[in-house]
């Protein structure tokens, strides 16, 4: 299985050719971010990652922007939905990374929504992962694994720093943790970013004092592709997703950031992709112990 990082538009203050090519400095396969509305923009996008040869993930946010619009009803998030698949049709994603529906919604409306989201995307022919994210459907584990039982083909985006937050902490001991397992066999995506039980984005994640954090989202990044192997998969996908938006730590009265975010994103794919080749290499040498270093 190949490992493939893709660097996040959210949080870069640059051109798009200036996040390309930090990408490719970086060593990044790719770029993931929305669809530009405008076919002008888009089609320049659309040149900008075919030149130097970088993937897409498009990023689609349903019913209003990361936070849905409250009274936003499922036929709207569809609409936005459908309307921004076909946006992204022409720069050809690997896959729609799809933050999706409304954590207030009742688990009937869900099942509902996310069978009808379905099929719009088989309708297409793209593949949808959806995102667990705060305000959104799968805000928790539980409310996850509700949809996911009843839609058992649904495919996850996971990003667990915001379970973290909800949950208030490491979801590392039983029965949290089997939960955690029963997921990831559903995780198509990753979001790698390390989130701590008062926060969805700590300082920096080589912080030693928040190892324990890191070393818990690297034991289920390490399940997910576990479980990616067993299901046949050829590429395993990771966007370093440490962004702005008070996500990132700031000084007091001057709000200056305490780290950069690119650095952090670099040191991020960098060390996931480290902690990959070891995976890898012990999951398919059958002579090498479990803890090989």
């Amino acid at each position: 299985m190949q490992f493939k990082l893709f660097k996040t538009l959210w949080g870069s203050s640059g051109s798009l050719p200036q996040s390309v090519r930090e990408a490719l400095e970086a060593g990044f396969d790719g770029i993931e971010g929305p669809a530009p509305s405008d076919p002008v923009l888009r089609d320049e996008m659309a040149m900008a990652l075919e030149a130097d040869g970088l993937g897409y993930i498009a990023e689609v946010c349903t019913g209003g922007s990361y936070v849905p619009e409250r009274r936003a009803t499922p036929a709207e998030h569809l609409a936005d939905l459908e309307r921004k698949i076909v946006e992204a049709a022409p720069l050809r994603p690997l896959l729609l990374n799809v933050m999706a529906g409304c954590d207030g919604w009742p688990l009937e409306t869900q099942y509902g929504f996310f069978a009808d989201a379905q099929e719009i995307g088989a309708r297409y022919g793209v593949t949808l992962s959806f995102e667990t994210h705060r305000s959104r459907s799968m805000f928790n584990p539980w409310a996850t694994e509700a949809i996911v039982r009843r839609l058992p083909s649904l495919r996850l985006t996971a990003d667990i720093s915001h379970w973290i937050v909800v949950t208030e902490r490491l979801l590392d001991a039983e029965p949290d943790w089997q939960l955690l397992l029963e997921l990831a066999g559903n995780v198509h995506h990753l979001h790698g970013r390390v989130g701590y039980p008062q926060g969805p984005q700590v300082p920096h994640p080589a912080a030693p004092e928040y190892a324990d954090c890191l070393a818990f989202h690297q034991r289920f990044w390490e399940e997910a592709w576990r479980s990616q192997l067993q299901r046949g998969y050829a590429i395993s996908s990771m966007t370093p997703e440490f962004g702005p938006d008070r996500y990132l730590h700031t000084l007091p009265f001057t709000d200056q950031p305490v780290a950069d975010l690119w650095q952090v994103n670099r040191w991020m794919g960098a060390c996931e992709r480290e902690h990959f080749q070891r995976f890898n290499k012990e999951s398919t040498d059958p002579y090498l112990p479990r803890d090989y270093p």
